[in-house]
Protein backbone atom coordinates (compact mmCIF):
# COMPACT_ATOMS: atom_id res chain seq x y z
CA UNK A 1 0.00 0.00 0.00
CA UNK A 2 1.44 3.32 -1.04
CA UNK A 3 0.57 7.16 -1.18
CA UNK A 4 0.47 8.34 -4.63
CA UNK A 5 2.28 10.56 -5.80
CA UNK A 6 0.46 13.72 -6.75
CA UNK A 7 -0.96 13.81 -2.74
CA UNK A 8 2.28 13.87 -1.63
CA UNK A 9 3.90 17.25 -0.10
CA UNK A 10 6.79 18.69 1.03
CA UNK A 11 6.82 20.27 4.72
CA UNK A 12 5.72 24.28 3.93
CA UNK A 13 3.95 23.57 0.85
CA UNK A 14 0.24 23.52 -0.13
CA UNK A 15 -0.52 19.75 -1.53
CA UNK A 16 -1.15 19.39 -5.33
CA UNK A 17 -4.61 17.53 -4.99
CA UNK A 18 -4.76 14.82 -8.11
CA UNK A 19 -7.42 15.25 -10.75
CA UNK A 20 -10.92 17.15 -10.86
CA UNK A 21 -12.96 17.79 -8.00
CA UNK A 22 -16.54 15.27 -9.05
CA UNK A 23 -19.34 18.09 -10.69
CA UNK A 24 -22.29 18.61 -8.38
CA UNK A 25 -24.57 17.67 -11.61
CA UNK A 26 -22.47 13.62 -10.61
CA UNK A 27 -24.89 13.72 -7.36
CA UNK A 28 -27.88 15.16 -9.01
CA UNK A 29 -29.35 11.50 -9.81
CA UNK A 30 -31.13 8.53 -8.43
CA UNK A 31 -28.55 7.08 -6.02
CA UNK A 32 -28.62 3.71 -7.50
CA UNK A 33 -27.22 5.63 -10.64
CA UNK A 34 -24.78 7.40 -8.68
CA UNK A 35 -23.07 4.82 -5.98
CA UNK A 36 -21.65 2.62 -8.66
CA UNK A 37 -20.41 6.11 -10.47
CA UNK A 38 -18.29 6.62 -7.51
CA UNK A 39 -16.26 3.31 -7.02
CA UNK A 40 -12.62 4.50 -8.04
CA UNK A 41 -12.78 7.82 -6.75
CA UNK A 42 -10.54 9.72 -3.73
CA UNK A 43 -12.36 10.92 -1.12
CA UNK A 44 -10.29 13.77 0.43
CA UNK A 45 -9.96 15.25 3.46
CA UNK A 46 -7.58 18.69 3.87
CA UNK A 47 -6.95 19.01 7.64
CA UNK A 48 -4.63 21.39 9.96
CA UNK A 49 -1.91 18.27 9.60
CA UNK A 50 -2.14 17.55 6.45
CA UNK A 51 -4.21 15.63 3.59
CA UNK A 52 -6.10 12.21 4.91
CA UNK A 53 -7.36 10.51 1.54
CA UNK A 54 -9.02 7.22 0.24
CA UNK A 55 -9.86 5.85 -2.63
CA UNK A 56 -13.69 4.44 -2.70
CA UNK A 57 -14.12 0.79 -2.83
CA UNK A 58 -17.35 0.15 -1.07
CA UNK A 59 -20.66 1.91 -1.16
CA UNK A 60 -24.61 1.69 -0.84
CA UNK A 61 -27.64 3.71 -2.13
CA UNK A 62 -30.22 4.52 0.14
CA UNK A 63 -33.43 6.24 -1.59
CA UNK A 64 -35.56 8.96 -1.00
CA UNK A 65 -39.03 8.58 -0.24
CA UNK A 66 -40.64 9.56 -3.73
CA UNK A 67 -39.60 6.15 -4.85
CA UNK A 68 -42.08 3.95 -4.66
CA UNK A 69 -41.81 1.53 -2.54
CA UNK A 70 -40.50 4.15 -0.21
CA UNK A 71 -36.90 2.85 0.88
CA UNK A 72 -37.62 1.61 4.64
CA UNK A 73 -33.54 1.03 5.12
CA UNK A 74 -33.54 5.17 4.20
CA UNK A 75 -32.88 7.85 6.95
CA UNK A 76 -34.94 10.54 5.06
CA UNK A 77 -38.19 7.52 4.27
CA UNK A 78 -40.74 9.26 6.74
CA UNK A 79 -39.94 12.78 5.28
CA UNK A 80 -37.67 15.75 6.73
CA UNK A 81 -36.68 15.95 10.17
CA UNK A 82 -33.73 18.01 11.94
CA UNK A 83 -31.41 15.29 11.45
CA UNK A 84 -31.83 14.32 7.97
CA UNK A 85 -32.48 18.08 6.43
CA UNK A 86 -29.19 17.58 4.85
CA UNK A 87 -30.69 14.73 2.26
CA UNK A 88 -33.33 16.97 1.02
CA UNK A 89 -30.96 19.79 0.21
CA UNK A 90 -28.86 19.89 -2.71
CA UNK A 91 -26.65 16.90 -4.07
CA UNK A 92 -23.25 16.29 -3.24
CA UNK A 93 -23.06 17.30 0.41
CA UNK A 94 -22.05 15.31 3.76
CA UNK A 95 -24.49 13.82 5.62
CA UNK A 96 -23.02 12.42 8.26
CA UNK A 97 -24.55 10.33 11.57
CA UNK A 98 -24.22 9.30 14.69
CA UNK A 99 -23.99 5.07 15.69
CA UNK A 100 -24.31 3.80 19.02
CA UNK A 101 -23.40 7.40 20.28
CA UNK A 102 -19.92 7.51 19.29
CA UNK A 103 -19.15 6.33 15.75
CA UNK A 104 -19.78 8.22 12.58
CA UNK A 105 -20.76 7.34 9.24
CA UNK A 106 -20.46 9.27 6.15
CA UNK A 107 -23.36 9.46 3.14
CA UNK A 108 -23.64 12.21 -0.06
CA UNK A 109 -26.71 13.41 -0.64
CA UNK A 110 -28.19 12.68 -4.25
CA UNK A 111 -31.24 13.77 -6.02
CA UNK A 112 -31.92 17.54 -7.16
CA UNK A 113 -32.91 19.77 -3.79
CA UNK A 114 -36.17 18.40 -1.76
CA UNK A 115 -36.09 14.83 -3.26
CA UNK A 116 -33.94 13.08 -0.77
CA UNK A 117 -31.28 10.37 -1.92
CA UNK A 118 -27.90 9.12 -0.62
CA UNK A 119 -24.71 7.13 -1.02
CA UNK A 120 -23.09 5.83 1.96
CA UNK A 121 -19.03 5.48 2.12
CA UNK A 122 -18.80 1.72 2.89
CA UNK A 123 -14.97 1.28 2.51
CA UNK A 124 -11.99 3.07 1.27
CA UNK A 125 -8.20 2.12 -0.36
CA UNK A 126 -6.08 4.59 1.90
CA UNK A 127 -3.66 6.40 -0.41
CA UNK A 128 -2.58 9.35 2.03
CA UNK A 129 -2.21 10.24 5.53
CA UNK A 130 -1.81 6.32 6.63
CA UNK A 131 0.34 6.92 9.24
CA UNK A 132 -2.68 9.71 10.83
CA UNK A 133 -5.16 7.30 9.75
CA UNK A 134 -3.65 5.00 12.25
CA UNK A 135 -3.11 7.28 14.90
CA UNK A 136 -6.76 8.62 14.15
CA UNK A 137 -7.56 4.34 14.53
CA UNK A 138 -5.81 4.01 17.77
CA UNK A 139 -3.85 1.49 15.78
CA UNK A 140 -0.21 0.81 14.90
CA UNK A 141 1.72 2.31 12.11
CA UNK A 142 2.07 -0.83 10.27
CA UNK A 143 -1.82 -1.71 10.80
CA UNK A 144 -3.28 -3.41 7.42
CA UNK A 145 -5.52 -1.07 5.08
CA UNK A 146 -8.48 -2.99 6.04
CA UNK A 147 -8.28 -2.26 10.28
CA UNK A 148 -7.83 1.43 8.89
CA UNK A 149 -11.10 2.12 6.60
CA UNK A 150 -13.26 -1.33 5.83
CA UNK A 151 -16.25 -0.28 7.07
CA UNK A 152 -18.39 3.04 7.59
CA UNK A 153 -17.66 4.01 11.17
CA UNK A 154 -13.63 3.09 10.52
CA UNK A 155 -13.66 5.10 7.25
CA UNK A 156 -14.92 7.91 9.16
CA UNK A 157 -12.54 7.65 12.37
CA UNK A 158 -9.53 7.15 10.05
CA UNK A 159 -10.42 10.39 7.94
CA UNK A 160 -11.49 12.15 11.43
CA UNK A 161 -14.82 13.01 10.62
CA UNK A 162 -17.30 14.00 12.58
CA UNK A 163 -21.08 15.11 12.75
CA UNK A 164 -20.10 18.32 14.93
CA UNK A 165 -17.87 19.11 11.90
CA UNK A 166 -18.08 17.93 8.65
CA UNK A 167 -22.16 17.52 8.37
CA UNK A 168 -23.78 19.46 5.44
CA UNK A 169 -20.00 20.03 4.00
CA UNK A 170 -19.96 20.29 -0.14
CA UNK A 171 -18.43 17.94 -1.20
CA UNK A 172 -18.13 19.51 -4.69
CA UNK A 173 -16.53 22.84 -4.09
CA UNK A 174 -12.86 23.18 -4.73
CA UNK A 175 -12.54 25.25 -1.64
CA UNK A 176 -14.15 22.52 0.46
CA UNK A 177 -12.14 20.56 3.79
CA UNK A 178 -13.84 17.48 2.34
CA UNK A 179 -14.03 16.62 -1.31
CA UNK A 180 -14.22 13.95 -3.79
CA UNK A 181 -11.85 13.94 -6.69
CA UNK A 182 -11.57 12.07 -10.06
CA UNK A 183 -7.94 11.39 -10.63
CA UNK A 184 -8.78 8.99 -13.93
CA UNK A 185 -8.42 5.79 -11.88
CA UNK A 186 -10.94 2.93 -13.82
CA UNK A 187 -12.21 0.10 -11.85
CA UNK A 188 -11.76 -3.25 -13.46
CA UNK A 189 -14.86 -4.49 -12.14
CA UNK A 190 -18.38 -3.26 -9.67
CA UNK A 191 -20.35 -5.77 -8.53
CA UNK A 192 -23.64 -5.34 -6.06
CA UNK A 193 -25.05 -7.23 -3.78
CA UNK A 194 -27.83 -6.70 -1.07
CA UNK A 195 -27.19 -3.82 1.01
CA UNK A 196 -25.73 -5.26 4.87
CA UNK A 197 -25.99 -4.35 8.18
CA UNK A 198 -29.63 -3.53 8.03
CA UNK A 199 -32.91 -5.02 9.13
CA UNK A 200 -35.44 -3.50 6.21
CA UNK A 201 -35.14 -3.96 2.73
CA UNK A 202 -32.61 -6.34 3.12
CA UNK A 203 -32.90 -8.14 -0.11
CA UNK A 204 -32.84 -4.65 -2.71
CA UNK A 205 -29.49 -5.18 -4.86
CA UNK A 206 -28.30 -1.49 -3.81
CA UNK A 207 -24.67 -2.16 -2.48
CA UNK A 208 -22.02 -1.83 -5.04
CA UNK A 209 -18.30 -2.94 -4.65
CA UNK A 210 -15.09 -3.56 -6.47
CA UNK A 211 -15.07 -7.33 -6.26
CA UNK A 212 -12.05 -8.84 -4.45
CA UNK A 213 -10.32 -6.16 -2.74
CA UNK A 214 -9.04 -6.50 0.74
CA UNK A 215 -10.86 -3.66 2.11
CA UNK A 216 -14.34 -4.35 0.68
CA UNK A 217 -17.25 -5.46 4.05
CA UNK A 218 -19.15 -8.34 4.20
CA UNK A 219 -19.79 -11.16 2.45
CA UNK A 220 -17.28 -11.85 -0.65
CA UNK A 221 -20.60 -13.24 -2.99
CA UNK A 222 -21.22 -10.53 -5.71
CA UNK A 223 -22.94 -10.75 -8.90
CA UNK A 224 -21.59 -8.10 -12.05
CA UNK A 225 -23.34 -5.40 -13.13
Amino acid sequence: MEEIAQIKQRPGESPRLPGRVLPRAIFDASPELVAPRLLGKLLVHRTATGLLAGRIVEVEAYLGPHNRPPDPAAHAHRGPTPRNQVLFGPPGHAYVYAIYGRYFCMNISCESEGRAGCVLLRALEPVAGMQRMAANRGLSTNAPARQLTSGPSRLCQALGLTRMSHNGICVTSAKSMLQVRDDGFAVPEVRVTPRIGIKHAVDWPLRFAVPGHPCVSGPKQMRPI
